[in-house]
């Protein structure tokens, strides 16, 4: 194990803090975590969501506490001793998970993290097996969203589209998690961008743009390029990086969109040469972003 920044953007590396609940191990993107605390009872909510243990006042922040063994369904340790809150930053919130221990940091490739199975990527990202166990990579946004609907895309920034005239233009949106997924291509259709080309990683966008590029059709059929940050197999700069280190390819646009855009990583995103970094929930955002670079 090591711990350290990963100070060369576009590697398809990452560091994953592994955890534990009951028996079971669980890892969390290190880039998704603020810090991590000894646990404390929280003060109840009255009427909260049934995961939802309580808040608490670190320092200056009054932060939401989520007792992840109820939201995983999974019979936690009822002993206390090791217990800790893992403190995360990600779609602009600050959001705290309970778990049984921390087990420590891992740097591995997103090429040694598999897709999940259909019947379990509802509630996982990826599986990484390391030292002879499988770590079940969480999709921490799924879970908040689960609780709270409104931290997921915001639907009312598409209030105000009416009578959008269709835009034929072929976009590829590189994005794991089937509910985003969907919830995207709903949101761009609504847009009028209706030649939508979905895939689950950045391997497989990449894949798609080296086929229409040997058919000597990739100008024709990719006009902008959608990508989430993370990914199995592929990670959204390692994928932007490919693009925009080629001569040619890199006269396509590229939006990173993702729950992880901070400081930190707009200016990794920068020095890989995207042309736009957009918050997650800001889909509003991301088409006017889209309409500009589209139209250009």
């Amino acid at each position: 194990m090591e711990n350290g920044v990963l100070l060369e953007s576009g590697t398809n590396e990452l560091e994953i803090l592994e955890f534990k609940i009951g028996e079971n191990f669980y890892g969390i993107n290190v880039a998704k975590v603020r810090e991590i605390l000894p646990y404390q009872k929280p003060t109840p909510i009255p009427n909260a969501h049934p995961y939802i243990e309580g808040i608490f006042m670190p320092r200056e922040d009054i932060i939401t506490l989520i007792n992840l063994s109820k939201a995983l369904h999974v019979t936690e340790n009822n002993d206390s001793f090791g217990h800790m809150n893992i403190v995360t930053n990600f779609n602009k919130s600050n959001i705290a998970f309970h778990v049984d221990g921390v087990v420590g940091i891992h740097r591995v490739s997103w090429e040694d993290i598999n897709k999940p199975d259909k019947t379990i990527n509802a509630s996982a990202t990826g599986i990484l097996k390391l030292n002879n166990k499988l770590i079940v990579i969480l999709d921490f946004e799924r879970i908040i969203t689960d609780i709270n609907p409104e931290t997921g895309l915001k639907m009312s920034d598409l209030s105000h589209l009416h009578n959008r005239i269709n835009n034929n233009m072929p976009i590829l949106i590189a994005e794991d998690s089937p509910m985003l997924s969907k919830l995207i291509r709903d949101f761009l259709e609504k847009a009028g961008y209706t030649n939508l080309i979905m895939t689950e990683n950045g391997a497989e966008a990449w894949e798609i743009i080296q086929k229409f590029t040997n058919e000597g059709t990739v100008f024709d059929k990719i006009k902008c390029v959608i990508t989430d940050i993370e990914m199995p197999q592929m990670d959204g700069h390692h994928l932007t990086k490919l693009i925009k280190s080629d001569k040619e390819l890199k006269a396509i646009p590229v939006i990173i969109f993702s729950s992880l855009i901070n400081a930190e990583m707009r200016i990794k995103g920068k020095s890989i040469g995207a042309d736009a970094q957009i918050t997650k929930p800001e889909i509003g955002t991301l088409i006017e972003v889209m309409d500009s670079l589209v139209n250009a």
